[in-house]
């Protein structure tokens, strides 16, 4: 060897290992498949809408009738799950989010037009009243009657925690007998998911539909697209009061455990990209549960407008960011590119 050359020791060559695609690939414990995407799709009661979500690139709120069409292709390429929201544009909202529970609620037509249609595709459908409430928030609110002298004296308005959960175990059990296989309460309603849990295994669906607790689901700024997708904007105050504080490691370590001990079957993280170390915590707090985590609508516009800007090509930066969760621990990824993966995945084979 030269005297120009400085010899590296045996220990710190790690170069040897991933100097190829293949044992790059090989380096990682996980790699993202089909059956690992769940697409959030937006069903409205106009039956025949096509809607462009212009905050959500290539996203649309869907029909009934249109819903067919749409999920086909998808399907034959691999779509292996979804998880419906619900869009009311016509159905008369009121203060307990009655139209979410509604036989001709649209996430009740699309289940079961999904579950006869597509049998091989989990349904999943979102659990909550904020699409639903004439007020927007995810629960019901307490009566003016029961709040202090101050509270009444500001005008205060608060969340009623014992009538918003038993709200939620109502329109849980709806969507069961709709056919869902899954039910993801994401309210953050303190008690949820043992009370769901229970009316689940009472009425017969304990085997048969799981749920899926958005255990820590953090106040973020990265929702802003979806309740536009959603119409689901509060007309007062914020869901500060029951989402987490996102600096909150201790509470996000502590709503999981209460999710856990309550029956949840799956766990879920959201927003993704800026809480890598809750999914990490949950990984670790709860070796046994399978993990999602929800790329949400801010994350997803934000790296379309980052592709836009020409900071990076898209689809590196989609995997990239995907790789990302399945490193922290997440087993199954909640995502708007779950159709261009789809594609990718494909590609990739080739």
């Amino acid at each position: 060897m030269s005297s120009d050359s400085l010899a590296v020791p045996i220990q710190s060559t790690l170069a040897g290992g991933y100097f190829h695609p293949l044992l790059r690939s090989l380096q990682a414990e996980r790699h993202l498949t089909k059956d690992m995407l769940m697409y959030p799709i937006f069903i409205t009661d106009e039956p025949d809408a096509v809607v462009e979500i212009k905050s959500l690139p290539g996203q649309k709120r869907w029909g009934i009738n249109k819903l067919h069409s749409f999920l086909a292709p998808l399907v034959a390429k691999g779509l292996r799950s979804v998880i419906l929201f619900g869009v009311p544009l016509h159905m008369q909202k009121d203060s307990r989010g009655s139209p979410a529970d509604d036989p001709s609620t649209p996430v009740i037509l699309a289940t079961q037009l999904i579950r006869r249609e597509f049998p091989g595709v989990v349904v999943a459908c979102d659990v909550c009243l904020c699409e639903y409430t004439d007020h927007g928030h995810c629960g019901e609110l307490c009566d003016v009657s029961t709040l202090t002298e101050a509270e009444q004296a500001a005008q205060a308005k608060v969340i009623d925690n014992g009538k918003s959960v038993k709200r939620m175990r109502e329109v849980a059990l709806a969507y069961a007998r709709a056919g869902a296989q899954i039910v993801a309460p994401s309210d953050m309603m303190d008690g949820r998911i043992g009370a769901i849990k229970q009316a689940l295994v009472d009425n017969g669906f304990g085997n048969r539909c799981s749920v899926m607790s958005y255990s820590a689901k953090f106040a973020s700024g990265m929702y802003g697209p979806f309740r536009e997708a959603a119409g689901s904007v509060p007309n007062f105050g914020d869901r500060k009061c029951y989402q987490l504080p996102p600096n909150a490691r201790g509470l996000a370590r502590r709503a999981i455990l209460r999710d856990v001990s309550e029956g949840a079957d799956f766990l879920m993280v959201k927003p993704a990209m800026p809480y890598l170390d809750i999914m990490r915590e949950a990984r670790e707090l709860a070796p046994s549960h399978p993990l999602a985590c929800y790329q949400v609508s801010g994350e997803f516009a934000m790296l379309h407008a980052g592709a836009n800007a020409g900071v990076y090509e898209l689809k590196a930066m989609a995997f990239e960011s995907v790789e990302g969760f399945l490193r922290a621990g997440c087993t199954l990824v909640l995502t708007y590119f779950t159709p261009d993966f789809l594609d990718w995945l494909d590609e990739d084979k080739q």
